[in-house]
């Protein structure tokens, strides 16, 4: 791992511990099943759409929006066009928390996904009990038994897991975690994030890269690198089933009309092209 990552994981292990003083496992896991069930993650996100992430914090911007309202944000989103919204909930570095979870998706109707660095069991639970319908696993924070361990978890949990590549390498990584399952998923959910963990740097271009090493079948989401509807168009055409935005919609002045430019631009690039049919 980085040194950025090796950093936030060691605090999400912290946290976790003292989430478990306060709340035992077997006492959230009794709140997760009585939490109403959300709508289906994998479900919403074929055919060009967009994840729309609620982020105030980013550690190579620095503050995006500290203050904002994380429902009303979220609403603005769904309002655009987004098929799902994401929820950064990780403290430290990016200003998240738990509280955003849970008011996001009191709030819409779509389904939310828990954005942190997921290092046990406990956090998928905790993300259950918000009503969140997925939770991130970055097979980079993870290694190969933590990783198979904690996509059972998800299942147990009803959590859709994210899986989060950012190459070739780790394509494979989670390719390998979902065939070791009992009861691999027909149509796993995996990201492909532009964004070096180590340099913090983007590059567009590593979607493509990792794409066709994705396990066939697998609903692909494109993470990061997105200024514009250009950008999104590329990603749709390079084979994203959807699209995950964040920063550039927190900076948006009217956060449902940027949403609806990027929900527009990723639905026309994922319909067929249009063929005229010859005359007899």
């Amino acid at each position: 791992m980085s040194g950025f990552l090796a950093e936030v994981c060691a605090q999400a292990v912290t946290r976790v511990a003292a989430a478990r003083r306060s709340e035992p496992l077997d006492a959230l896991r009794a709140r997760a099943r009585a939490t109403p069930r959300p709508p289906g993650f994998g479900n919403a996100l074929r055919g060009g759409r967009i994840i729309a992430e609620v982020k105030r914090v980013s550690p190579s911007r620095g503050v995006i929006a500290a203050d904002c309202d994380a429902a009303a944000q979220a609403g603005a989103y769904v309002a655009g066009g987004a098929a799902a919204v994401s929820v950064l909930t990780e403290p430290e570095h990016f200003g998240g928390h738990l509280e955003d979870l849970h008011a996001v998706a009191a709030a819409v109707a779509v389904p939310v996904l828990r954005k942190d660095f997921v290092v046990d069991a406990y956090q998928l639970f905790e993300a259950r009990a918000a009503g969140a319908a997925a939770a991130l696993l970055l097979v980079a924070a993870l290694d190969q038994r933590q990783l198979v361990a904690l996509l059972e978890a998800a299942h147990a949990a009803g959590i859709e897991p994210l899986i989060e590549t950012h190459d070739v390498e780790e394509a494979a990584r989670a390719s390998a975690a979902l065939a070791a399952l009992p009861r691999p998923p027909a149509a796993p959910v995996i990201g492909v994030n532009a964004r070096d963990l180590r340099r913090l740097s983007v590059d567009r271009g590593i979607f493509a890269d990792v794409v066709d090493a994705l396990p066939a079948g697998a609903v692909v989401v494109a993470e990061s690198g997105v200024d514009g509807p250009d950008d999104v168009e590329r990603y749709v055409l390079d084979g994203a089933d959807a699209v995950l935005v964040g920063e550039h919609l927190m900076r948006a002045a009217d956060p449902a009309a940027a949403t609806r430019i990027l929900a527009d631009a990723a639905a026309a690039a994922a319909r067929p092209p249009v063929t005229t049919k010859e005359r007899p």
